[in-house]
C-alpha cells in the first residue's frame, strides 16, 4: 500500500492519514456531485509511464459483465473505492458478499460495465473516521474542509521533506522538545488525553504542535528545586573539602585560656600515652581536640612524664594549659599510698578521699575481702589479723567522691598481685628457705618496717633470714622485732621495755613467738621486695639506727650492745 491507495510501488500507507479509504486525489474517483480539482482528467505520476494496463480481475474475481479497460489507468492514480481500504481477499469471500452493489463511477475514465458488487470491509479501529458511513455527492462530509484537519495530501512528485523547526536555545517550548515539567504541564492534561483514547490524544497533540502557538508558562518551583539541589551539592563539596584540608594541613582545633572555671575530674589510666590521655580529656570537655593535646604534649620537654591517676582540671582549657596542669602535683586527685603503710591507715585515707563515714572502708575489707581479687596463695592462713595486709600496694590510685570503697581496694589488690607475679615471689620463695610466697611477702614487710633507707634493705633481709635459722647461737630462732609488737598494738613507739615486749602473748609479737608473724605487718614497696629476694651474705644478725636515717649492722651481740649504749648516751644528753 502507498499513502494514497494500492499501487505497484512499495511505499507504505501513511499511518496517521484520517481519510485513508476515502476518495483519492481530490475527486479523481469522486462520486456524483463532486468536482475534481484536476479537471476530471486522470493524473499520472511522473515516475509512471502512461501505458495501458492489463486487467487485474484475475486477482479480484469477476467485477462485471463488461471489461475493465480503464481500471489500469484509474488504478495508477491510487484511487480508493467507496471509502474502504481494500485488503487482499480470495474469490470465495468476495462471492459471499456479492449482494452488495458497487456504485458506478461517473468519471471521464469511469468503470465500463454494469453494477459491481460492493464489498463491505471491516473498519480499521485506528482510523478516526473508520466507523462512519461514507457518503456520496452532497451527503459526503468534507474531511479536508475543516480548520482542524490535515491539509490535502499531495502527490509523491510534489512532496518535499518538511524543514526542521529552527531551535531557540534560549527558550525551548513544548513543541521544540521542552519537557512538560518545565513547560508548566500538569497531570490533569495528561489524564484528559489518556481518557479520550489514543486517536483523540494524537489529534489534540497534533493540533497543539501544528496549530496556533500553545500557552507556555514556567514552573518556578521546579527551577527553585534545581537551584537548591545544585547549591546544596556545591556547599557539600566545599564543606568536605575544607574539612579535608583542615585535617591534613590546618591547625588542630583548640580552646584558648586556662578554662572556664568549671572543674572536672579526669582519670588517666596506667600506661596511657598522649593519644589515650587526649581522648580522656576531650571526653570530659577539657580540650577541644586530641590532636591539639598530642601536639602540646610533644612540645613540652616533660610531657611524657604525665603519670596515671586522678586529676582535677577545668573545662575548655587550651591544650598547652592542660599539659602544664597535668604535670603539676596540685592537680592530682590521686590517692597516694606510701611504702610501708599499714592497712588501718590506708582505710582511713580512702574514707577521707571518698568522703564517706569513718570506718566504712575497714568494714568492707573485713566482710568482702574474699571477693577483692586475692590470689589463692594469699588465703587460708591462720591467725591473720587482716587478710588484705601486704596487698594494698604502694602506688597512686584514682579515688574521688562518688566511688565505692571496694572499687578502690580492688585496684590496689590487682596492682599488688601484678607486681608480685612480675617479681616472681612464687618461684623464689622455696630457694630462700621459705614455705611459700606468703612468707616471702611477710619478710619483705618486716624489711620495709625496720629499714631506714633503700641501702639497708638487703642487709635487713639477711638479718631476718639469719635469725630464722633454728640452730643459730645469737637469737635461737627469735626475730625480736619491735615493729611486730607495734603492729599488733596499732602504734609506732620507740621506747619499749624488754619486760613489756617479752610478756605480751600474741602470734604477731616476735619477742614472744619464734619465727615469722602470721602474715605481713605492712605494705612493702618494690625496693623492700627486691631486698627480700636478694639478701646480702655478710653474716649480719643485729642492727640499730642512731640518727633515724641510717642503720648500723653488727654480727655479734657484744658489738650490738656497744651501739645501744652509744644511742642511750645520746638520748640522755
Amino acid at each position: 500500500m502507498t499513502e494514497y491507495g494500492r499501487g505497484q510501488g512499495s511505499e507504505p500507507w501513511h499511518p496517521e492519514d484520517p481519510l485513508y479509504g476515502d476518495g483519492g486525489w481530490g475527486g479523481q474517483q469522486a462520486h456524483a456531485g463532486q468536482q475534481s480539482p484536476y479537471g476530471g482528467q486522470p493524473q499520472h505520476y511522473p515516475e509512471q509511464p502512461q501505458q495501458p494496463q492489463q486487467s487485474q480481475q484475475s486477482h479480484y474475481g469477476d467485477w462485471s459483465d463488461g471489461g475493465q479497460s480503464a481500471y489500469g489507468q484509474a488504478q495508477q492514480q491510487y484511487g480508493q473505492y467507496g471509502g474502504h481500504q481494500e485488503q487482499p481477499y480470495d474469490q470465495q469471500q468476495y462471492a459471499a458478499q456479492s449482494q452488495h452493489q458497487q456504485q458506478p463511477y461517473d468519471g471521464d475514465d469511469g468503470w465500463g460495465g454494469g453494477a459491481q458488487p460492493h464489498v463491505q470491509y471491516p473498519a480499521d479501529p485506528s482510523d478516526p473516521y473508520g466507523q462512519q458511513n461514507a457518503g456520496y455527492g452532497a451527503e459526503r462530509p468534507d474531511f479536508y474542509g475543516t480548520p482542524e484537519a490535515y491539509p490535502p495530501p499531495e502527490p509523491p512528485g510534489r512532496r518535499r521533506t518538511e524543514p526542521e523547526p529552527q531551535r531557540q536555545d534560549w527558550d525551548p517550548g513544548p513543541d521544540e522538545g521542552e519537557h512538560a515539567f518545565f513547560a508548566g504541564g500538569n497531570a490533569d492534561d495528561r489524564d484528559d488525553d489518556a481518557d479520550d483514547g489514543d486517536g483523540a490524544g494524537r489529534g489534540r497533540g497534533e493540533r497543539r504542535g501544528r496549530g496556533g502557538k500553545p500557552r507556555k508558562r514556567r514552573n518556578g518551583c521546579a527551577c527553585l528545586v534545581v537551584c537548591l539541589v545544585l547549591g546544596g551539592g556545591v556547599a557539600g563539596v566545599g564543606y568536605f573539602g575544607y574539612q579535608f584540608y583542615q585535617d591534613r594541613f590546618g591547625a588542630a582545633p583548640d580552646y584558648a585560656g586556662d578554662g572556664n572555671g568549671e572543674q572536672v575530674t579526669v582519670t588517666i589510666p596506667k600506661g596511657a600515652g598522649g593519644w589515650t590521655i587526649g581522648q580522656e580529656l576531650k571526653k570530659k570537655g577539657v580540650v577541644k581536640s586530641v590532636d591539639a593535646f598530642v601536639a602540646a604534649q610533644q612540645s613540652n620537654p616533660r610531657g611524657k612524664s604525665i603519670q596515671d591517676g586522678v586529676y582535677t582540671l577545668q573545662k575548655e582549657m587550651s591544650a598547652e594549659s592542660a599539659v602544664e596542669l597535668l604535670l603539676s602535683p596540685e592537680s592530682r586527685s590521686n590517692l597516694i599510698i606510701a611504702e610501708g603503710k599499714r592497712n588501718a591507715d590506708i582505710y582511713q585515707l580512702i574514707d577521707k578521699r571518698l568522703e564517706v563515714d569513718k570506718g566504712t572502708t575497714a568494714k568492707v575489707a573485713e566482710t568482702k575481702w574474699k571477693s577483692l581479687g586475692l590470689p589463692d596463695w594469699a588465703t587460708n592462713h591462720e591467725n591473720v589479723k587482716d587478710p588484705l595486709e601486704g596487698f594494698l600496694y604502694p602506688s597512686s590510685y584514682s579515688a574521688a567522691k562518688g566511688q565505692k570503697p571496694e572499687d578502690v581496694l580492688k585496684q590496689m589488690v590487682a596492682r599488688a598481685t601484678e607486681k608480685y607475679e612480675e617479681l616472681g615471689l612464687e618461684k623464689k620463695a622455696e630457694s630462700l628457705g621459705l614455705e611459700g610466697p606468703w612468707q616471702l611477702l611477710t619478710v619483705a614487710s618486716l624489711v620495709q618496717a625496720e629499714g631506714t633507707s633503700h641501702d639497708d634493705f638487703r642487709k635487713m633481709a639477711e638479718v631476718v633470714y639469719n635469725r630464722l635459722e633454728p640452730g643459730n647461737e645469737q637469737t635461737n630462732g627469735m626475730l625480736e622485732f619491735d615493729s611486730t609488737y607495734n603492729y599488733i598494738k596499732n602504734q609506732s613507739k620507740l621506747d619499749l621495755s624488754l619486760s613489756e615486749l617479752r610478756n605480751y602473748d600474741n602470734p604477731y609479737n616476735t619477742y614472744y613467738t619464734k619465727g615469722l608473724p602470721p602474715g605481713p605487718i605492712s605494705n612493702p614497696g618494690e625496693e623492700a621486695l627486691k631486698g627480700a629476694l636478694d639478701p646480702t651474705d655478710g653474716g649480719w644478725y643485729y642492727f640499730i639506727s642512731l640518727d633515724g636515717r641510717t642503720s648500723e649492722f653488727t654480727k655479734t651481740n657484744e658489738d650490738h650492745q656497744k651501739l645501744v649504749d652509744k644511742w642511750n648516751a645520746s638520748r640522755n644528753n
